[in-house]
């Protein structure tokens, strides 16, 4: 990781300008995220791999009318490398489900046309939940219940993070190395309107440690702040993906690496980053200006490839 000791720097992350003494504080250390890290946090599949050694991720999504959001989550994580797959979605997206994406299985909740059903978690090795699940009581209580008995690692996005924001003491729920992954307006509501986007850095920060989290503020240079006043900055990405179901897709691939068994600092970090790269590669075949979500899932596996890069690989080898 590159260190950011510069204020310069720090601003241009952030888009302002910014005073020295800001980035001389001792309690928070920032870094700008690099190809080299994420390389060195892929690790290599083993020949005789089979499905099972790549997890089993579980994903809470979708309701009628937002079925979308499950379907691009459910492809992102597969294609992020996760073994297995169940979506849980209500009964209206169950169709749906088998026909975008027959490589997941479904579990059907008994209401039609959102998530209702108490989910047993046990058999799955990573969880997330929100995308497109909106926020009626009932769902409400299934997210409440399963930050409170689930002990796998779990993302939290979009609907569910908008759940937790209307009770700030339910916020206390949320299990010790969750991921959370926020845009700005999600954030503001968890906490207030902050006057510039350093102030709603500091309040990440402050939310990470208090909570012992790892908080993904996504934007133009995601931030992921993490339980220990550390911020790393991801310097991938590109306006092209300020489109709907991108948020999604990044939920998607940091489940994917969690059920592989990734720590959820380095599931945030390479997920950000692969999901900026992936992005990146959209853009030049298609354009920023008319990418979609799903470009973004398709480019995923030559973003993974980075890992094969002779550059990269020959630069290993001098460290």
């Amino acid at each position: 990781m590159k260190k950011v000791n510069d204020s310069n720097m720090l601003g241009k992350f952030l888009n302002m300008e910014l005073n020295d003494a800001l980035i001389k504080n001792p309690d928070i250390s920032y870094f700008q995220i690099e190809e080299e890290d994420i390389v060195r946090l892929i690790p290599a599949r083993n020949r005789f791999a089979h499905k099972g050694n790549f997890g089993h991720a579980l994903l809470i999504a979708g309701s009628r009318g937002k079925m979308g959001a499950a379907v691009l989550g459910a492809k992102a994580c597969l294609r992020a490398g996760a073994g297995l797959l169940t979506v849980h979605v209500p009964a209206c997206g169950e169709v749906i489900i088998h026909v975008a994406l027959p490589e997941a299985m479904t579990k059907v909740d008994r209401e039609y046309n959102f998530i209702t059903d108490i989910i047993s978690t046990d058999e799955y090795n990573a969880i997330a939940i929100g995308p497109g699940i909106r926020m009626e009581k009932s769902t409400a209580a299934v997210l409440y219940d399963v930050l409170k008995y689930s002990n796998k690692p779990t993302v939290i996005d979009a609907d569910a993070l908008n759940i937790l924001s209307e009770d700030k003491t339910s916020l206390q729920l949320i299990p010790p190395g969750s991921i959370l992954t926020p845009h700005p307006k999600e954030f503001d509501r968890l906490t207030k309107p902050s006057e510039s986007a350093y102030e709603r850095l500091q309040k990440a920060i402050e939310m990470a440690e208090k909570l012992k989290i790892y908080l993904v503020l996504k934007g133009a240079y995601t931030s992921i702040c993490t339980p220990n006043k550390q911020c790393f900055f991801n310097p991938t990405g590109n306006p092209g993906m300020a489109t709907a179901g991108s948020g999604d897709v990044l939920t998607g691939i940091i489940l994917g690496l969690l059920a592989q068994s990734y720590d959820p600092l380095n599931a945030a970090i390479v997920g950000v980053f692969l999901h900026g790269l992936a992005g990146n590669i959209a853009a030049d075949k298609c354009s920023e200006e008319s990418m979609i979500a799903s470009d973004i899932i398709d480019n995923l596996g030559q973003a993974f490839m980075l890992k094969n890069s002779k550059e990269i690989q020959s630069q290993q080898v001098t460290d």
